[in-house]
């Protein structure tokens, strides 16, 4: 016997194919016009619910922040757009960030003896009751301010010209992009492809199917829970036991 030798992958899978799939779903077989725009709206819509829903490890990218003497803001986009000028924009362009996870202060970057000195993230509270915010230095904490339109990250203290000299590495997630064109394939790995359908046809019902939305929301639900247990990187576990040693 013999096998197909591919794999169906997102890439297999134009707006279009979702949306029919979708459609089908919920007992519509032949849809156009309104019917495909209204769907790729709500395909957006479900993208962006998903944000709520925790971690999504393949939009985690990360890059380096290049520092000046003096600045502790430095803001990220949210949107795709592009066309921003580097004084406003110093990661060169980085778009569509939603929050940033982690950074670390680097020194020798691109040699052998490049070092990393891990950045510890506060909150507003801690931010606010230092006395200082303007003291100079290598960069030890960082604060992030996320915003309708952008990400902002404050450094702490603020760079010097010796850390203005060297950058922060930083890991940071970004949002999931919209549909856009039909004939586009989807921002999301083959292992969201079924619950994407299902959550699709979920939101379809409620325009065209109220009588199905309790249906396709467990079914949704369901399969958004399988993919998002699936997601991420397995690592290591260690156990040890508690030693206990009895008064004798």
């Amino acid at each position: 016997m013999t096998t197909s030798g591919t794999t169906r992958s997102e890439a297999i899978f134009p707006i279009d194919d979702i949306v029919k799939e979708a459609y089908n779903r919920v007992g519509l077989d032949s849809v156009s016009g309104y019917q495909l725009r209204s769907a790729r709206r709500s395909l957006d819509i479900m993208f962006m619910e998903w944000a709520n829903r925790g971690l999504h490890y393949w939009e985690i990218e990360k890059t380096n922040l290049d520092l000046v003497e003096g600045q502790a803001e430095y803001k990220f986009f949210r949107d795709a757009a592009d066309g921003t000028s580097a004084t406003t924009s110093p990661t060169n362009g980085i778009h569509g960030v939603d929050d940033v996870l982690e950074a670390a202060y680097r020194t020798g970057k691109g040699t052998t003896n490049q070092s990393d000195s891990a950045l510890t993230k506060i909150n507003r509270s801690t931010y606010s009751g230092l006395s200082n915010k303007l003291t100079k230095g290598q960069p030890t904490q960082y604060y992030v301010q996320r915003f309708i339109d952008n990400v902002t990250i404050t450094l702490y203290p603020t760079p010097d010209a010796t850390a203005a000299a060297n950058d922060v590495a930083l890991y940071f997630v970004k949002r999931i992009q919209d549909g856009g064109l039909p004939t586009n394939v989807v921002d999301v790995p083959y292992r969201f492809v079924p619950c994407m359908v299902s959550g699709l046809a979920y939101y379809l019902s409620q325009k065209v199917k109220p009588e199905m939305v309790q249906q396709m929301k467990l079914l949704y639900e369901d399969e958004l829970q399988r993919a998002l247990t699936e997601d991420g990187s397995s690592s290591s576990t260690f156990i040890t036991p508690q030693a206990y040693y009895p008064n004798v």
